[in-house]
């Protein structure tokens, strides 16, 4: 009986190992959700530099941090050029790097004393007291649109809410990008497969 339960298992494992024939399809599927993210995050930035540059550089309202239109550069130059070089599997594992560091920063610089949430849910159990405040907010809101707007109209695609702007989207973009660095772009659909399987095959 033991032994037919091993066989069993074995069996199980060969049909799931038979799987990895198409193991690069993760990674694709990866880069291709977290490409036009950063694209726009970065062509945003550049549209708007100056007024990113100021962001940056304003300790009152922004994030107070030195060289503030280098900064904004580079957190821009990344964005869009490492949201490219996703989408066609190229030098993944090291534009994770730069990428993840932006992510931190925005997580721990930006978002962070917001809390995780990055809309207002008072029914989570993540919900902070910013959070649980922000509920007076929308049921005044949902309120006034009520009385005063066509409300069905306005919700017609979807709940009025209100933006915690919370670590939650850094954090989860941070998680994919620190997998794609251990795993790089896949093999079969990225540039980085075909650049190196050229190089080993040349040696």
């Amino acid at each position: 009986m033991a032994n037919s339960v091993v066989k069993l298992a074995n069996r199980l494992q060969d049909v799931l190992d038979s799987t990895r024939i198409a193991d690069g399809l993760a990674p694709l599927l990866l880069r291709l959700y977290l490409a036009p993210i950063f694209m726009q995050a970065g062509w945003n930035k550049l549209s708007h530099f100056e007024d990113t540059a100021a962001w940056f550089g304003n300790p009152d309202w922004g994030l107070g941090l030195p060289m503030p239109e280098v900064m904004a550069g580079l957190a821009a130059g990344t964005e869009l050029v490492g949201g490219m070089l996703l989408i066609v599997g190229f030098a993944v594992r090291w534009i994770s790097i730069p990428l993840m560091i932006t992510m931190l920063v925005a997580a721990f610089a930006v978002h962070w004393e917001n809390g995780w949430l990055a809309i207002a849910d008072g029914g989570s159990w993540l919900a902070n007291e910013r959070v649980m405040e922000a509920q007076d907010r929308l049921t005044a809101a949902k309120s006034i649109l009520q009385e005063y707007g066509n409300y069905n109209w306005l919700t017609g695609r979807g709940s009025v809410v209100i933006l915690n702007n919370g670590i939650e989207f850094a954090i989860t973009y941070f998680v994919m990008l620190f997998s794609l660095f251990f795993t790089g772009a896949g093999r079969l659909f990225s540039l980085d497969h075909w650049v190196a399987k050229c190089f080993r095959e040349s040696e």
